[in-house]
């Protein structure tokens, strides 16, 4: 049976703060409305799992693209609230917090960008921290550089990254190098493309096409990506 957390980093879809690399050419209300239907799938994607988990938020709810709903799919999981000055600083604290509430569970965090993940892939990446001889963490590396998931046998392993710069083409090496230079021993997921801009949105929702993710982008026409 499988065991640990799920920790979903996430900030509200609000226009003008998320997804902003959508637009042009999705406006900024398309925009937020994809980072909103991206929360959705992936929120649902770890229920499915069956798994506790733990979203660590920040931003104005009230403001969110598809609010209603955003507020009951979070009514339904633990929510701390986001700390720290910097994105690296409220990783680790994020983890702390996931920690302090599952002592002495694994935990595996992913953000909102990748909709197209599944139970399935969620629980078996978790289940790599378990067993007779797991790993002290295994971390899936993202086609921009970047990383879509970090799972750590215990939470304090997550202090790793605090000095590692976030949202560069060197995050995902620059991460792997410094759990390593703790002496940590790391195990890639299988490889994942994430959401950065509109052609990334459009492939992905190519693969998930019953999805909310790939309803919320058809709605930006074609003609206006060119």
């Amino acid at each position: 049976m499988s065991r640990g957390v799920l920790l979903v980093v996430a900030k509200a879809p609000v226009p003008r703060r998320a997804k902003t690399r959508l637009s042009p050419p999705a406006s900024a209300e398309q925009a937020a409305a994809i980072a909103a239907a991206g929360l959705l799938d992936t929120l649902d994607a770890a229920a499915g799992t069956g798994l506790p988990t733990v979203v660590a938020w920040t931003g104005e709810t009230a403001a969110a693209a598809r609010r209603a709903e955003v507020r009951a799919a979070l009514a339904r999981v633990r929510v701390v609230e986001q700390r720290g000055d910097g994105f690296a600083e409220r990783l680790v604290a994020a983890h702390a917090d996931t920690g302090a509430l599952h002592p002495g569970e694994p935990i595996l965090q992913i953000g909102m960008d990748t909709p197209q993940l599944t139970p399935r892939l969620l629980t078996r990446s978790l289940d790599r921290l378990g067993g007779s001889a797991p790993p002290d963490a295994v971390l899936g590396a993202a086609a921009d550089g970047g990383w879509w998931a970090l799972g750590v046998r215990r939470a304090e392993h997550a202090a790793a990254l605090r000095d590692v710069p976030m949202s560069t083409g060197e995050t995902g090496s620059r991460t792997l190098a410094a759990l390593r230079d703790r002496g940590l021993r790391v195990e890639p997921l299988p490889a994942m493309s994430d959401v950065d801009t509109m052609s990334d949105a459009t492939s992905v929702a190519a693969a998930i096409p019953a999805s909310r993710f790939a309803a919320a982008g058809a709605a930006v026409p074609v003609e206006r990506e060119r």
